[in-house]
């Protein structure tokens, strides 16, 4: 079974207003898109992966991230995060009835294929199914088997309601790429220490010399 992996994007000035403790208004957006780049090389990387829809109005990133190989769905709805991500698994769905689709975070900079892979594959066995972040309380991936709508429920607490629309939780070991977002600071230092992709790591390699 391979996936179509749906990615959403705000505007690269508008996201991560939460990392400005770790990097100023001026630089968070290169940090952002670096994020989403790694993510995205990453997931089109694993072999469970036939394609990944990027649902982004940014312009920038929609260069970067086509560059690399995803396809990129304007954000329509202009409706917030759940409303981007229904638009885009409507998208794949009318190119290709019936593949397993997934919602997966743009902030993943850690990602590794073969992780994903596990996921992947550990979720093809139920119509939905989700995997929490690293803090236990959000959501960094929502899958959805053929012939079954995605359903999203990011946002606050998104690991309680996702569980509360019937999607199984997977209690996965050693797949803390998946799980590692960012969001803040701290969360920034943990993606660190498992290892990010090339792009965060340049981007916070310019980030760490213009603050000397």
């Amino acid at each position: 079974m391979q996936w179509t992996l749906v990615i959403p994007l705000k505007p690269l000035a508008l996201a991560k207003s939460r990392l400005s403790e770790a990097a100023a208004d001026t630089v968070r957006p290169a940090l952002v898109l670096a994020f989403a780049q790694d993510t995205v090389a990453a997931a089109l990387a694993c072999p469970a992966v036939a394609d990944v829809a990027v649902v982004t109005d940014d312009a920038e990133a929609g260069r970067e991230l086509r560059a690399l190989g995803a396809r990129i769905v304007p954000d329509a709805p202009g409706a917030g995060l759940n409303a981007a991500l229904a638009h885009g698994a409507q998208a794949v769905r009318a190119l290709r009835p019936e593949s397993p689709v997934a919602a997966l975070n743009a902030d993943l900079p850690a990602l590794r294929p073969t992780e994903l892979g596990r996921v992947l594959t550990a979720a093809a066995e139920f119509p939905r199914a989700f995997l929490a972040d690293a803090a236990a309380v959000g959501t960094t991936l929502l899958t959805a088997a053929p012939g079954h709508a995605l359903r999203p429920a990011f946002g606050p607490d998104s690991r309680a309601r996702h569980r509360a629309s019937g999607a199984v939780e997977l209690g996965l070991d050693a797949v803390d790429s998946v799980r590692q977002d960012v969001d803040t600071g701290d969360d920034l230092r943990a993606a660190l220490a498992l290892g990010v992709g090339p792009r965060t790591a340049t981007a916070v390699a310019r980030l760490l010399i213009r603050e000397e």
